[in-house]
This record gives structure tokens, C-alpha cells and sequence, in this order.
């Protein structure tokens, strides 16, 4: 007979329940099927599949930051925009962002529907940033980034969530990587395509570069948006484009995991209030929010490079190597984490380094060492994608929970955008000193953050410790949780 659960890693379901389960994998021929095979192939197709979300977070950045491309080119000027108006444009789009998150997963949960949910707001946000083209006052800019925000918040949180319905908590963490490269990759194409648009379009057809650049963009959403709605999958009971013993080991993988079928009858409003009071998620949400501010240096990218000394084309140029380079280091530490099963330190070496970056952007003018600088900057983001990956691991159940808590968290993290909009003014360059302080202090509030983070994990860990050695039932804050589970520290 076949070992069903060949290749399993979880030790916290008991023998009677790999009993109960092994039932569900049988081929639609009646015979029994060989797991660690079928596994293999389901992760693959989920992996391909799952694969058009690097190219949607590309293409969300983009969108996102093409203000900053555009600003080079004369958008700032045409738009007659002056003193805080710049930054209010910046900023305004991370309210609407901040509204929609937690709706946005609420829908997301109960329709079911991710496929057809996900690539409807992916079409109209292309449709909402081509609009950007046409806007000629600062009230007009103001309303189409409000929108666009608004629009954009159901992609990232909703993405999130869609891959915890499919992968265990030991492969999470490396596609939350992977995923989140798209907005790395962003950062270092975003600028290359900017400088071809307008470096090459100025004036055709009538329109300024800065308007081509908005038109361009907002129309390979659009596109992708609609191939998107071909290959995004649903959630394993419902998703189209498996056989049957593939959605029953998918189903499977996730009752393992999460020691129960991760479906729940929690209302949205009872997940709303159990995450709220869950001081968990604050915790995280203002480490997060710290760490977004100091990362905001990635929306004024192009005029720090331009910092350097050189011509608006070659700045732009010059925004590429350093986010290849935080793709990569990103990529190499999380996999790392997910294979030690640890989130703290490969959060805490990241940010260490980031914090010398900035030291070192403070301290000299000499064109090597601050151009290194922001490198070392640019890496802190492999401490991010790690910080997102602890959050599904940290509120694992009711599934509602996890949703509300992802978008939750990062909703809130948007408030770190929001303020960072204002830290990179003008006035306080081109050294940006004042910037720079205010960057690795709040580095250091993370820190803490997550240190504090840590210790309550490590302490909800040895209350389960004692429940198991006493043979009691596994319950943390009414939740019950299968022997053997542990928090990821």
C-alpha cells in the first residue's frame, strides 16, 4: 500500500486523523494515489498559476510610482503644483488605500471568488491611472490618486491571502517573497521604462512625455488584468483547473496545517473585533508602519540617484542595480527563513544593515559610497517580505481572523506611506540629513517592535508546551489549536 502522507512535514496531526484523510486522496479511477507525485504536480500548477500576481505587483508599483517618473519631466510644473501640494499627491493615494483593505478581504472571503474579484480591480485601477494623462490641476491629481488607491488596495492584502489558502506555512514565506519581488523588480524597471517613454515620446501626437508615460502603463494593466482573470485561481474547494485528487490534497494540505479544515463560521464582524482586540496585531501593525516609513525613501528613488550628479536619463538608469540587488538578497533570506522556520533575525540583519546605509548617506559626499549606500538601503526590504511572512503564521486561524488580520496590518502600515510623503522635501536636500535621522529611527521602533513581538510568541509557545505535557486540549484566546502546533518565532 501507498504512504499517503510521504513528504508530509507536519507532526502536529495525530495518526487517526491521517487516517480519516487518507480516504479523500483516491483517483477517479478508485484506485489510490501516490501523494508525494501528486503534491509535487499541485505545487507546480499553483506555482505557475500563482505567477501572474509577480507580474500584477509589478505592474501595481508602476502605476503607483509613476508620479515620481513623471515629476522629472515636467509633471510638477504643468501641474502647477507648489509648496506641500507634491507630496499631498504622493500621500493621498495611501487613504483611499488604507479604506479598502479590510472591506476589500472581507469580499474576497465571501465570495470566494479571488479570480473574478482580483482582475476586476486590476482592470479599473489601469483604467482610473490612464486618467492621470488628462489631469491638469492639482484638485483633478488629488482625486485620481485618492481612486487609484482606493482601487489598488484589494491586490495586495487580497493576494496574501489567496496564497495562505494554498500554501503551508513552510512554503509561505518564500512566495510572499517572490511575490513581493514584483514591487522590487518595479523599482528597478519602473525607472528604465520611464526614461524609454520619456526620454522618446516628448511631444507625439501632442501629448507631453509625462502623459504618454500614464497612458502606457495604465494600458498593460488593463491587458493583464484580463489574463489575469484566465489564471488566478479560487480557493481549493472551489477552483477551477484541478482534477479531484488534486483539490482534495489541497484541502488536505491546509487541514494539516492549520490542524483543522481552514474554513470557519465566524462572521466578518466577529473576525473584525477579534483582531482588533488581539494586541498581536498591533503590535505588528505599528512595527510595520515604522518600517514603512523608513522605506519610504523608495518613492523619492529618483531624486536621490539624481543626488549623484548626474543627467535626469542616467538617474533613472542608476535606480535599477540597487533593486535587482534587494530582489535577490530578499529572495536568498527568506528562503533561508522558511527553511529554519525563523522570522526575527532574518527581519532584524536586514533592517541592521540599512540603518549603516543610511550612516553612511549622512556622512560623506564622495559619489561610491553614498551610491553603496543606497544598495544597503534598498536590501532592507528583504526584512519586510519576512515581517509579512510572520503575519498568516501568527493569527493562523479562523481563516476570516487571517484575512482581516493581513489586511488589517497592512492597511495600517499605510499610514507609514502617507507620512513618509513628507520626509524627503526639497528644502532638505541634497544631503536629506533630517530624512536620513528620521529613517533609522524609526528602523530602531521596529525593531523593538517586533523584539516585543517575539518574546509574546516565545511565551504563548511555553503555554502550549505545558498544555501538551499535561495532556490538556491546545486553547489559546478560545481558539483550539491540534497538539504540537507552535508559533513560527
Amino acid at each position: 500500500m501507498v504512504n499517503f502522507l510521504k513528504g508530509s512535514k507536519t507532526d502536529a496531526v495525530t495518526d487517526e486523523h491521517h487516517e480519516k484523510n487518507q480516504s479523500a486522496l483516491v483517483g477517479e479511477d478508485g484506485g489510490l494515489v501516490d501523494r508525494a507525485r501528486l503534491e509535487k504536480r499541485l505545487i507546480r500548477k499553483l506555482d505557475i498559476r500563482f505567477s501572474i500576481l509577480v507580474v500584477i505587483y509589478i505592474l501595481n508599483y508602476i502605476d503607483r510610482n509613476n508620479v515620481s517618473a513623471a515629476r522629472t519631466k515636467g509633471f510638477e510644473d504643468d501641474l502647477s503644483l507648489t509648496g506641500s501640494q507634491y507630496p499631498t499627491v504622493l500621500s493621498i493615494l495611501y487613504v483611499g488605500y488604507l479604506l479598502m483593505q479590510i472591506p476589500s478581504n472581507m469580499i474576497v472571503q465571501y465570495t470566494g471568488r479571488p479570480s473574478i474579484y482580483l482582475p476586476v480591480c486590476i482592470i479599473l485601477w489601469g483604467m482610473i491611472s490612464m486618467c492621470m494623462a488628462v489631469v491638469h490641476e492639482y484638485i483633478g491629481a488629488l482625486m485620481v490618486r485618492f481612486f487609484l488607491g482606493f482601487v489598488e488596495a484589494a491586490f495586495f492584502p487580497g493576494a496574501l491571502f489567496c496564497l495562505s489558502k494554498w500554501y503551508r506555512k513552510e512554503e509561505y514565506g518564500v512566495r510572499t517573497t517572490v511575490l513581493y519581488c514584483g514591487s522590487l523588480i518595479s523599482n528597478a524597471f519602473g525607472p528604465l521604462i520611464a526614461a524609454g517613454i520619456l526620454g522618446g515620446m516628448e511631444g507625439i501626437r501632442g501629448y507631453r512625455a509625462w502623459e504618454w508615460l500614464f497612458l502606457i502603463e495604465g494600458a498593460a494593466t488593463i491587458f493583464f488584468g484580463f489574463v489575469t482573470m484566465l489564471v488566478l485561481p479560487d480557493f481549493p474547494h472551489n477552483t477551477r483547473g484541478l482534477s479531484n485528487e488534486e483539490r482534495s490534497l489541497a484541502e488536505l494540505r491546509m487541514t494539516e496545517d492549520f490542524g483543522g479544515k481552514d474554513e470557519d463560521t465566524t462572521t466578518p464582524m466577529q473576525a473584525v473585533v477579534a483582531v482588533l482586540t488581539d494586541y498581536k496585531a498591533w503590535v505588528m501593525a505599528l512595527s510595520l508602519t515604522s518600517m514603512v516609513v523608513s522605506l519610504s525613501f523608495n518613492q523619492f528613488f529618483p531624486t536621490l540617484t539624481r543626488t549623484l550628479g548626474y543627467s535626469n536619463t542616467v538617474s533613472l538608469l542608476l535606480c535599477a542595480p540597487p533593486f535587482f540587488f534587494a530582489t535577490i538578497v530578499a529572495f536568498v533570506v527568506s528562503r533561508h527563513s522558511d527553511k529554519t522556520g525563523e522570522r526575527y533575525f532574518h527581519i532584524m540583519g536586514p533592517l541592521c544593515l540599512g540603518i549603516v546605509g543610511f550612516i553612511i548617506a549622512m556622512s560623506t559626499q564622495v559619489l561610491a559610497a553614498r551610491y553603496v549606500a543606497l544598495f544597503l538601503m534598498a536590501q532592507s526590504y528583504a526584512g519586510f517580505v519576512c515581517l509579512y511572512a510572520w503575519i498568516p503564521t501568527t493569527f493562523p486561524r479562523p481563516a476570516m481572523k487571517r484575512a482581516i488580520a493581513i489586511a488589517f496590518i497592512n492597511a495600517f502600515s499605510q499610514l507609514g506611506n502617507v507620512a513618509g510623503a513628507y520626509i524627503f522635501p526639497s528644502a532638505w536636500g541634497p544631503s536629506y540629513l533630517k530624512s536620513y535621522g528620521i529613517c533609522i529611527s524609526c528602523f530602531v521602533v521596529c525593531m523593538c517592535g517586533i523584539t516585543f513581538h517575539r518574546f509574546t510568541l516565545q511565551r504563548l509557545n511555553k503555554k502550549l508546551d505545558a498544555q501538551d505535557a499535561a495532556g490538556e486540549v491546545n486553547v489559546l484566546s478560545g481558539v483550539e489549536f491540534p497538539r504540537g502546533f507552535r508559533y513560527v518565532l
